[in-house]
């Protein structure tokens, strides 16, 4: 053997020694690499009652008085659009029920709400449901959560309750209460405008530091900084832009010279509507509502910039989305809970670097129930918990999906009967055990004024739409199948000629 071969040999073999003796030998540089695969951290900022019509990355996929429902005077939203030019934006993305606590059962547990069973507001998360954090924190993440999570029946505020739900850090989870001036309190927080001693929701002197929606992303940029050095997943509930329509200055003014214009839909008849759309005392103000979005925005953008300053932007999955929307004036009714798209249709936008093309568009019908089955697999987490909702996950990395089903279920509130939606990109299906079925085509009949459930060129559509609903209810056991005229209607739905009989 030659002097420089032998040189070599030596150098090679002393590597090992000094690899192995300092713990980096290749098994655990193997280690490294597969935890560094798993270290993707995870945001996810929630809004409370928010019209997807108000930020300006769902303006651009509409037109006309859908895109300014209220008029060409709009609030511009650059921080959370720069989401979607980063990431993804998925136009159909709906609550699985429109109103507060089942919304929010829903996307941390990925179950429908007869399940956890919060079929409405204020009824407690069952023991037994294990919500996403609970599985990442089981997979090394820090986690945590401030803001809103009525999930924890009737307390109000109700700071930090006991049962965490793998939130390990909720010292500023509150569970109910739209409240605008929160400060710290030891260990935890309190609503700072208080009168005879009990919180309210008054929003004089509120600051910077002291107004909700900045108190509590400086709540969590503070998480982030004690945590920026291991995988981390924290959750901020923004109790805004639900009313009370109150925000802080300068938003206050912002948009007070503002004109609006009438929905579309405020001044429709009323003969003929179901049940759940009757008309309701209704305004379409929106200089406030316009303000508590814009201080949202500023707050996303407040967020990045902290997240590029600590070097773990790239490193860091985001999610903004809102529990239900608000009609704001649409078909002359305010707030939600019913089958709307102002109602049940809400943000949902991701910013994944690494594994979503940026300025991904997905126009499939999702719900809230498909969030943890599509996340987890796409922060290469397994996990053996069943799933009501569908891993979308190819949906968000452009992947075939020709056997995909456009169908999303959306149920009303209760648990025995009440009104059943089935919707695709464009059409929506509502059955009830009070009214005749409606059919919506959303792409002709965008303000959603016409029901074409009796028009032949549809009946393919409602049969699809009506076997999507029956098995359903089915395999998930949902008691709204089970009314009488549900049945029947579905019945005849499915299996029915000629003429509906109008039961």
């Amino acid at each position: 053997m030659s002097t420089p071969i032998r040189i070599t040999v030596i150098t090679i073999l002393l590597s090992i020694l000094v690899m192995a003796s300092s713990g980096t030998a290749q098994p655990n540089a193997s280690k490294l690499e597969t935890d560094s695969i798993q270290s993707m951290n995870l945001i996810v900022i929630m809004t409370d009652e928010h019209n997807f019509r108000t930020l300006g990355c769902y303006r651009k996929t509409m037109e006309g008085r859908q895109a300014y429902m209220w008029g060409p005077d709009v609030v511009e939203t650059p921080h959370i659009d720069s989401l979607a030019e980063q990431g993804a934006l998925c136009t159909s993305f709906y609550a699985t029920t429109p109103v507060c606590s089942p919304s929010r059962a829903c996307l941390i547990s990925g179950l429908y709400p007869q399940k956890t069973p919060v079929t409405n507001n204020n009824i407690p998360l069952n023991d037994n449901v294990v919500s996403f954090a609970e599985i990442l924190a089981k997979h090394g993440y820090a986690t945590g959560f401030a803001g809103k999570w009525h999930l924890d029946g009737a307390a109000k505020p109700g700071w930090a309750p006991q049962r965490k739900f793998g939130f390990a850090d909720n010292r500023y989870m509150f569970n109910r209460g739209h409240w605008k001036k929160l400060e710290l309190a030891g260990e935890t927080a309190r609503v700072a405008s208080r009168k005879k001693g009990q919180p309210t929701y008054g929003v004089d002197g509120a600051t910077q530091e002291s107004f909700t929606t900045d108190f509590l992303m400086d709540r969590l940029i503070d998480f982030v900084n004690q945590n920026k050095s291991r995988p981390f997943c924290y959750m901020v509930s923004l109790p805004d832009p639900h009313g009370p329509d109150t925000v802080r200055e300068p938003y206050a003014s912002m948009y007070q010279n503002h004109k609006y214009l009438k929905p579309t839909t405020f001044d429709k008849s009323e003969e003929g509507l179901p049940t759940w759309g009757k008309k309701q005392k209704s305004g379409f103000g929106m200089a406030s509502y316009y303000g508590m979005v814009k201080c949202i925005d500023d707050n996303i953008g407040r967020l990045l910039n902290k997240l590029k300053q600590a070097g773990i932007l790239a490193n860091t999955v985001i999610v903004f989305t809102a529990d239900h929307g608000d009609l704001r004036g649409e078909h002359h009714r305010q707030n939600k809970g019913v089958p709307y798209e102002g109602s049940t249709r809400v943000p949902f936008l991701i910013r994944f670097p690494g594994k979503i093309t940026p300025g991904t568009q997905i126009d499939q019908a999702l719900g809230s129930i498909d969030f943890v089955p599509t996340i987890l697999p796409m922060l290469d987490i397994t996990t053996d918990q069943p799933f009501d909702g569908r891993d979308a996950t190819r949906l968000f990395q452009s992947q075939p999906a020709e056997d995909w089903k456009d169908i999303s279920i959306v149920r009303g509130t209760g648990k025995e009967w009440g009104w059943l939606m089935a919707v695709t990109d464009r059409y929506k299906m509502v059955v009830s055990p009070s009214d005749p079925p409606w059919l919506f085509d959303l792409q002709r009949d965008p303000d959603e004024v016409a029901n074409v459930f009796t028009h032949p060129g549809y009946r393919e559509i409602a049969r699809e739409l009506g076997t999507a609903l029956r098995q359903y209810g089915e395999k998930h056991q949902d008691p709204f199948t089970q009314s009488p005229k549900v049945r029947a209607d579905l019945t005849w739905i499915m299996r029915g000629s000629g003429e509906y009989p109008g039961r």
